[in-house]
């Protein structure tokens, strides 16, 4: 694999992160009884520099959306329609995530990267950062071109800046794409050097037949690709689409500002694999709110280094995952700022 062409991303602040753990070890509580809820609080701890950690008041999920050529060749149990269905659904906050995001008090904001439709009628900022009307069939060419890579790096760049400068203090990135568990698969393979059969899975629940092709497209368009997949932005430009491609931009973004992101299935995981092709050390600055019931996300959490915090056997996509996660880092937050510390409740000696 050829060396990452991206500056490196500094770390969370260490210093943070030694006084929140000296601070969890003092807790009235008995040694690592807390578990994850203790691991996550003191990440948290690390990445605002501050501890005890502020309560996460201001959470936004950016959903990338977008149409890829390949799900006019079988790969997928939904026609491509559903994309823009989808969207107005969000806009219409009657999606899914729609529903938990509400309950959680989590922001959202959807965006059509490359969706093939001109979504008449569909508010204007929703379309500002549009590439281009669905992305190339990626087993018979190029997802984008290398100017519309570096276009959908950009917006997604662009749009990190807004929701960070408009006061968030945890990201979250969602999708919706009908066919794009298939440019996800391939990103990972690409990335970890592996197999389409090893990555390919069911995404909207295909049957034997239909996973088996979907194995066969996925192969094709690595093998297609070539040595192009030892660089990152070569391997966006040859396999991505314009939402994922986007997603890379705005999680990379996310982690040279030093702001936290919480992921949610295969297309954000295989998106923050890639921001940590192009940018070493983004994973850092990452944490996984759930396991899909995809190969390839599983696959590339261990390469990032990631454990999720929920496992519910969801493959909703949305950002749905990332949310529904939410609720467990404020319990973090609240364990790490409001439990008393052991030292104050025992004599003075």
């Amino acid at each position: 694999m050829a060396e990452p062409t991206g500056i490196s991303v500094p770390p969370p602040d260490p210093t943070a992160h030694a006084a929140a753990a000296e601070r969890l070890a003092g807790l009235a509580t008995p040694a690592g009884a807390l578990g994850r809820l203790g691991d996550l609080a003191v990440w948290l701890s690390a990445t605002q520099g501050a501890v005890p950690p502020r309560p996460l008041d201001d959470v936004r999920l950016v959903i990338f959306a977008g149409d890829h050529g390949v799900a006019r060749h079988g790969v997928s149990a939904y026609p491509p329609e559903i994309t823009g269905a989808m969207v107005r659904t969000f806009v219409a906050g009657k999606a899914g995530v729609s529903a938990l995001a509400a309950a959680h008090g989590v922001r959202v904001r959807v965006l059509d990267l490359g969706v093939d439709d001109d979504l008449d009628g569909v508010p204007d900022d929703v379309r500002a950062h549009k590439v281009r009307r669905g992305s190339g069939a990626i087993h018979l060419e190029d997802a984008l071109t290398a100017a519309e890579t570096q276009q959908a790096l950009a917006a997604g760049r662009a749009v990190a800046d807004e929701e960070i400068d408009g006061g968030a203090q945890l990201l979250l990135s969602g999708d919706m794409g009908i066919g794009n568990t298939t440019p996800a698969a391939a990103l990972v393979a690409a990335a970890l050097g592996l197999p389409a059969a090893e990555v390919t899975g069911r995404g909207t629940g295909v049957d034997d037949p239909t996973w088996s092709h979907k194995v066969e497209v996925v192969q094709q368009a690595l093998d297609r690709a070539g040595d192009r997949t030892d660089d990152p932005l070569e391997t966006l430009t040859a396999l991505s689409s314009a939402d994922l491609a986007a997603t890379v931009g705005y999680l990379v973004r996310a982690a040279e500002r030093g702001v936290p992101v919480l992921l949610d299935g295969l297309m954000s995981v295989a998106c923050a694999l890639t921001a940590d092709r192009l940018a070493p050390g983004a994973a850092a600055w990452f944490a996984a709110g759930h396991r899909s019931t995809e190969p390839a996300q599983s696959l590339a959490l261990a390469k990032l280094g990631l454990e999720p915090v929920l496992d519910l056997g969801l493959r909703l996509g949305e950002g749905s995952g990332a949310v529904a996660a939410v609720p467990v880092l404020r319990s973090a937050v609240a364990v790490l700022r409001d439990v008393a510390l052991l030292a104050d409740l025992l004599p003075p000696e």
